[in-house]
C-alpha cells in the first residue's frame, strides 16, 4: 500500500538535517545512513550517501533519475549466486572453499 499523497514523502528528520549541513560543508564527506525507507527528494541531488545494507555501507551519489525512489532500492541486501549448479561463473566463492 502506498503512502497517502496528502502526507507527502517520508524522510527521516535527522537525515534532512544532515543533508542541509552537507550542502554548506566544504568537505563533502558522504552521509552515513541506516534509513533505507527514506524517499529521495530533489534536495538530495548531488549528495553522496553511504547506505547500510545489513552488512556494509554501499556508496551512492544521488542523481536526478533517483528522485522519488527509496534509498534502500540502491543498496541491495542479497547476493545472487545463480539458479543452476552447472553455472560455473555464478559461485566462485563456494568453488574455492571446496578446494
Amino acid at each position: 500500500m502506498a503512502r497517502a499523497v496528502w502526507k507527502g514523502p517520508f524522510v527521516e528528520e535527522s537525515l534532512m538535517k544532515k543533508v542541509d549541513k552537507y550542502k554548506t560543508d566544504p568537505k563533502k564527506i558522504p552521509i552515513k545512513t541506516w534509513s533505507r525507507k527514506s524517499t529521495i527528494l530533489p534536495d538530495f541531488v548531488g549528495v553522496s550517501f553511504l547506505i547500510y545494507n545489513g552488512k556494509k555501507f554501499i556508496p551512492i551519489t544521488v542523481s536526478e533519475d533517483m528522485v522519488g525512489h527509496k534509498l534502500g532500492e540502491f543498496a541491495p541486501t542479497r547476493t545472487f549466486f545463480g539458479h543452476t549448479p552447472a553455472d560455473k561463473k555464478a559461485k566462485p566463492a563456494e568453488a574455492e572453499a571446496k578446494k
